[in-house]
């Protein structure tokens, strides 16, 4: 079976994405890493197949699979990358200014911003309303605090490692996310930094953190692990994306991150959010939607033979 594909990106954040309108392609898990692995495959922190919604006034249906072969309900970068390729095959006219695309997590809607030659420029996607009742999300914690709509929620919670206790706030964009912010590194437990002699952001080991926080019992459907550091007016993150490990960049985390940081008082209704990839700019709207806006890019295009 040979596929055809796009490798494309979202500040790092990258994606093989095929054409399935007809939903026929069916990949078992080891297919799908094969597709994913850096050396023996495409290379790539997840799949996009782009399918018929079901949805009146959809254009499209994105169907995520992220590099271990286990679904997502949403991914922000990856709606970026699925949004120019409908534009630059032609799939949105010039005269569109969004379009709505169906997920797993809901409808979203993109809003495209072109270049002076009318290219894709960048998305600024709607990703609707943050969940954070605890059993929602979903999570075993308790609430501990109440959101200003009177909502229950996760607040700086703490959850115990192997290296060390750290505090957690959690949200869901569709998919869960426990937000780990510190200010303070000198009292981070030494263990939990691959180079102790600098305790900072960059050398904190997330991969080791991410690994046991992501398989928590407290996450039924496991979770996507941030680590933030406020710098300046914006905030720094690394993330642990579950089913895939660390990613240059994570969209649906940047805004969990945004709204975590609005619930515990360190900003107001929008930042930029700093990824080693790049940055997003996350704002919280009035009616409480986070709208997410960043680039997206094409890297090649090619085919591949499935052996497995």
């Amino acid at each position: 079976m040979e596929l055809r594909f796009d490798k494309m990106h979202g500040l790092g954040n990258d994606f093989a994405v095929f054409e399935d309108w007809d939903a026929h392609v069916d990949l078992s898990p080891s297919q799908v890493a094969f597709l994913c692995n850096r050396r023996f495959g495409i290379g790539a922190d997840g799949l996009i197949f782009i399918q018929r919604s079901s949805v009146e006034g959809c254009r499209a249906f994105m169907h995520y699979i992220n590099a271990d072969g286990t679904l997502a309900q949403m991914c922000g970068n990856g709606i970026r990358c699925m949004t120019k390729y409908l534009v630059d095959h032609g799939y949105i006219d010039e005269s569109e200014p969004f379009v709505d695309i169906e997920t797993k997590g809901g409808v979203r809607r993109v809003g495209i911003s072109r270049d002076i030659q009318g290219r894709f420029a960048s998305a600024a996607v709607d990703m609707g309303a943050p969940v954070l009742e605890p059993t929602l999300i979903p999570s075993k914690c308790a609430a501990n605090a109440v959101a200003p709509d009177g909502t229950p929620y996760v607040r700086e919670a703490p959850i115990g490692t192997p290296w060390g206790e750290f505090f957690f706030t959690l949200v869901s964009m569709g998919n869960p996310h426990a937000v780990c912010f510190i200010t303070d590194w000198a009292r981070v437990p030494d263990q939990a930094f691959g180079d102790e002699r600098r305790k900072c952001l960059e050398t904190l080991d997330v991969g080791k953190l991410g690994t046991y926080l992501e398989h928590s019992p407290l996450f039924p459907e496991k979770a996507n692990i941030e680590f933030v550091e406020p710098v300046g007016l914006g905030l720094a993150m690394r993330v642990w994306e579950r089913g895939c490990g660390e990613t240059l960049a994570c969209g649906t985390g940047a805004c969990a991150v945004t709204v975590a940081a609005a619930l515990t008082g360190r900003i107001k209704r929008e930042t930029d959010v700093l990824l080693p990839g790049g940055t997003l700019h996350i704002a919280l709207g009035d009616d409480g939607n986070v709208t997410m806006t960043g680039p997206a890019d094409q890297v090649f295009s090619g085919s591949i033979e499935m052996r497995i």
